[in-house]
């Protein structure tokens, strides 16, 4: 066959070293006349989520020769946000994605790969991956890891977040040391994503929903074999993607986006996909507007009963309830059901027949957990460009909160502070300079959070910050206050004892100080230094000038 992008390095007399390579690497003659499949592949054995891709990755070159294709495996980096959290680590996850996607831009440019599968799990790599996808522009296919297997504890499931808020128990005196190691002994049991609707989880159910994964990719667990068969399966349809000519762009259309905002609020995903989907998007000239993930979330009702959304079920719970297919069978009548997707049918082909096997974790909806979608924007004189807030995990008793700020110029600073019982109830913790450029690389805070909700307070302290939340995050937590308080936002101008109001039925985040002194303060205001080297430096010189609209 011939119209490959790999015909590049194939064909003509001018690429005779070309082929002695291919040929040194066990190619055979015959093979040149096949689709070269790039395997981009995540595989690393420090992170839970990752360590069992290798196998996979088996499986998919299997499927990838089982339809024709030749497969070449590489890899790219992937940071586990868990063993990342509550250090300076963290401030690389985010960051990470960038990379990601460069990684695999450079690696099926240069080798001039016809397809890809993209072998992801974990929070940042798999949008990084999708951004690569939508770039490139090559026929590609998502194969997510799958979901870690909960452990049990006097009874219960667990998992990360319950071991982060154990910590906020013991602080609190209700578990001794000696229990929160025993649970810490059992808490993850096997390979996988955390295994809640936590970030990873989140984003591996929006591949289906965009299209860019097989029907019950997302929810099949790490530990089940049927993982292989779908991996298999992935393969093959990515050569058939490439014979087709089917590429990202067909596919990721804004009406796919727009499934993927009402699968997000459904769910109750986490807060990041605020931060995802937009980049994706960017990569194809395709702009979702904030404000676009609130009007969705105000018709969109919140059906899956899960673990990091206030609900007891896991997401094994939820792929025997039938899984991604199922829940978007319930929200057809508010879907781009003629939406092109990579199994060469429509979104309406691929759900027909899809089944709600247990309704105690998807709603009906007529039925649901809650009339609003898992998501609200807030805004207001805190945050006038904008701020997020996983709001299904927010009880109704503080929906409306207010109350005198306590200040922190740094995560590490309010983790203290709480860590040393110094926060009264009913304060503000403001956590600001934690933003993409001001943290930099907008760290995840899910240990402050879970502190305070293991130590009983989350409806009497609420915590309003320029960085972001975890995807396990609870209660009256709001994130990407915008403009970051590195850029002399709102945020930046905050003082101790200021009254900060937060309304989430009313969408609204004040700074309740008169304007006069908002403006004396921004008057004195003076950015704080920030001595960068590395990865670091290049990102925060790329979003600042994304930021001002600069060229690099």
């Amino acid at each position: 066959m011939t119209g490959f992008r790999s015909e590049e390095v194939k064909r003509g007399l001018d690429r005779a070293h070309h082929r002695g390579l291919l040929f040194s690497l066990g190619i055979g003659r015959k093979d040149l006349d096949k689709p070269f499949i790039g395997v981009a592949s995540s595989y690393t054995d420090i992170v839970p989520g990752h360590m069992h891709l290798r196998r996979l990755a088996e499986a998919v070159k299997e499927g990838v020769w089982r339809g024709g294709g030749v497969p070449f495996e590489f890899n790219t980096v992937a940071v586990c946000d868990g063993i990342a959290m509550g250090h300076r680590g963290m401030k690389y996850s985010l960051p990470s994605r960038e990379l990601i996607a460069d990684s695999v831009e450079v690696m099926a440019e240069a080798h001039r790969l016809d397809g890809l599968v993209l072998l992801t799990n974990c929070d940042k790599i798999t949008p990084g991956m999708l951004m690569a996808a939508a770039r490139l522009d090559i026929p590609c296919i998502v194969v997510t890891g799958g979901p870690m297997g909960s452990g049990r504890w006097r009874g219960e499931k667990t998992g990360i977040l319950t071991v982060v808020e154990a910590v906020g128990k013991v602080l609190a005196g209700q578990m001794t040391e000696e229990e929160l190691r025993r649970l810490e002994d059992i808490a993850c049991p096997t390979c996988g994503a955390c295994n809640g609707l936590f970030t990873a989880n989140t984003m591996a159910c929006l591949s289906e929903a965009l299209g860019m994964a097989l029907p019950y990719t997302a929810t099949i667990p790490a530990y089940y074999s049927s993982k292989l068969s779908k991996a298999r399966e992935a393969g093959e349809q990515a050569v058939r993607l490439v014979e087709k000519g089917l590429t990202p762009s067909k596919i990721l259309t804004a009406e796919a986006f727009e499934n993927a905002i009402v699968v997000d609020m459904a769910l109750g995903g986490s807060t990041n996909t605020i931060l995802h989907l937009p980049a994706i998007a960017e990569e194809l000239g395709i702009e979702i507007p904030l404000d676009l993930f609130d009007k969705i979330s105000r018709r969109v009702p919140h059906l899956a009963n899960l673990i990091g959304v206030g609900g007891d079920m896991d997401m094994e719970d939820f792929h025997r309830a039938g899984g991604v297919p199922a829940l978007m069978n319930e929200l057809r009548e508010l879907l781009h059901l003629d939406a092109l997707t990579v199994t060469g049918r429509t979104l309406r082909e691929n759900i027909a027949g899809a089944q709600v096997l247990d309704r105690r974790v998807i709603r009906p909806l007529s039925k649901p957990l809650r009339k609003e979608g898992g998501i609200a924007i807030l805004k207001g004189t805190l945050a006038p460009e904008g701020a997020v807030v996983k709001a299904a995990a927010v009880s109704d008793r503080v929906k409306v909160f207010k109350g005198p700020a306590r200040v922190f110029d740094s995560h590490e600073d309010a983790l203290k502070a709480i860590e040393e019982h110094a926060i009264e109830e009913g304060e503000v913790v403001v956590i600001r300079y934690e933003g993409p450029m001001g943290g930099p690389g907008m760290q995840e805070m899910l240990i402050p959070t879970a502190l305070i909700y293991g130590m009983g307070l989350s409806e009497n302290i609420a915590l309003v910050t320029d960085g972001r939340f975890s995807g396990a995050t609870r209660g009256p937590c709001i994130g990407h206050v915008s403009p970051e308080a590195y850029e002399g936002g709102p945020i930046a101008l905050v003082e101790d004892g200021d009254e900060i109001e937060i309304d989430i039925p009313r969408r609204i985040l004040n700074l309740n100080v008169d304007r006069e002194v908002l403006e004396d303060r921004k008057a004195r205001w003076r950015r704080p230094e920030r001595r960068l080297k590395g990865f670091l430096a290049k990102y925060v010189k790329v979003q600042m000038a994304k930021r001002a609209k600069e060229p690099l």
